[in-house]
């Protein structure tokens, strides 16, 4: 009878699981389309959706209104911050490789944002005074308009599947620290292992950005190891 029991069950689950499995496309890794996203002035995957309005309600009972900044960002909104900060440094008479370093500080190479994913988020409290320029880390810490909510997240947002990204661990490296990125990990980290089967070597080296000609192979390396895979451990292991 237990053993009639275990296999109904198992017969149950079967499909569900593999029914939750996803298939993502390099277009849906890439930021060019193939998915359906929810919120209201925000853009997240279903799933991500669901754990971020849990969050919201834990937040506000806790006396902060999470307030998005940035989502989901397509292929072609990456590009246009892309070229705007290209545009803007060299004209400031930075060289090419001048300007996309200074760019790779804080912003991707389109085609490589976890942005494009639907999965991650830049987040602040909507119910402290707003700062001109919202994403600084010094917001975030001492006596900054955002480092209680700072500190709620720390303690809290694990438990809702949301992970910060780029830390401030002294050894990483890449992208500078971002106290405002957090990640829904049950998405973020299989969509990372997808996105690391891509040829993006080949990839940047095709694209027609501003500034790509000077894409070397030693910074495409570098770029792949530090900005897009030297992250928190746990979206990535």
């Amino acid at each position: 009878m237990l053993q009639q029991i275990i296999m109904s069950l198992l017969l149950l689950s079967f499909p569900i699981y593999m029914t939750s499995q996803k298939v993502y496309t390099p277009e849906i890794l890439l930021g060019k389309g193939g998915q359906e996203f929810f919120g209201d002035g925000y853009q997240l995957q279903k799933e991500a959706h669901t754990a971020f309005l849990r969050l919201c309600q834990s937040a506000k009972k806790a006396g902060f209104d999470i307030k998005v900044v940035s989502s989901y960002r397509s292929y072609e909104h990456q590009n246009r911050i892309w070229e705007r900060k290209y545009k803007k440094f060299t004209s400031q008479g930075l060289s090419p490789i001048q300007a996309i370093n200074k760019i790779i500080e804080y912003s991707t190479i389109p085609g490589t944002s976890r942005h494009h994913w639907g999965t991650d988020l830049d987040l602040v409290d909507g119910n402290a005074p707003q700062p001109t320029d919202v994403l600084l880390a010094e917001n975030f810490h001492n006596d900054g308009p955002f480092c209680k909510f700072k500190e709620w997240m720390d303690e809290y947002a694990n438990s809702y599947g949301f992970y910060l990204v780029y830390t401030n661990q002294k050894d990483r490296k890449g992208f500078k620290y971002e106290p405002w990125h957090y990640s829904y990990r049950a998405l973020s980290k299989p969509m990372l292992q997808a996105y690391k089967k891509l040829d993006i070597k080949t990839m940047l080296q095709q694209q027609k950005l501003l500034g790509s000609t000077h894409f070397s192979e030693d910074f495409i390396e570098h770029y792949i190891s530090k900005n897009i895979l030297d992250i928190n451990p746990i979206l990535r292991n």
